[in-house]
């Protein structure tokens, strides 16, 4: 099992893919990066607290290249805006992966080269040494799950769903 720390935006849209991924066995919102210990959801949409919101993506590589969920994560959010996801806007919603090992690092960095020609623009998504990890609180755990129904699934999530399943339908369940 392998676990690699990335973010994406929102935590909840990660989430919300990395959930129905095969051969992941577990996806955990929470918060890197940044200066204050055990940070909580509002400091962290302060912008003061330096931390991004990430997931923590445990899976099994005997069942997912590590290469293919590195290329899902570019494929679902647009790693070529700095501090900004369509309509959130701030550090925390930076484009990030955080690496524990130097073989991390450079898997990152390859996924990055392997997913430039994809996109217009630069990609600008900071590869930082992992820090201490914290958790989100419990609300924020499996968000797309508990509240499928609401505006921001059907405005945000849902379209980066519908794009993980054209482009890497053969690794998502139903």
């Amino acid at each position: 099992m392998k676990t690699f720390i990335l973010g994406g935006g929102c935590f909840w849209c990660l989430d919300a893919v990395y959930q129905k991924t095969k051969g992941v066995s577990a996806v955990v919102s929470g918060y890197i990066g940044g200066h204050l210990p055990n940070p909580d959801y509002y400091s962290v949409c302060s912008g003061m607290t330096g931390h991004a919101e990430v997931v923590a993506v445990t899976f099994d590589e005997a069942v997912i290249p590590e290469e293919t969920v590195l290329d899902m994560f570019f494929a679902i959010h647009d790693p070529t805006t700095p501090n900004r996801q369509g309509y959130d806007v701030g550090t925390q919603y930076r484009s990030s992966m955080f690496y524990v090992t130097d073989e991390e690092k450079m898997l990152f960095e390859d996924a990055i080269q392997r997913n430039q020609h994809l996109w217009g623009a630069a990609i600008v998504t900071e590869v930082t040494r992992a820090s201490t990890f914290y958790p989100a609180e419990e609300f924020h755990q499996d968000y797309y799950a508990k509240n499928s129904d609401t505006g921001y699934c059907h405005v945000i999530i849902n379209p980066k769903l519908a794009k993980a399943r054209k482009y890497y339908s053969e690794w998502l369940t139903p």
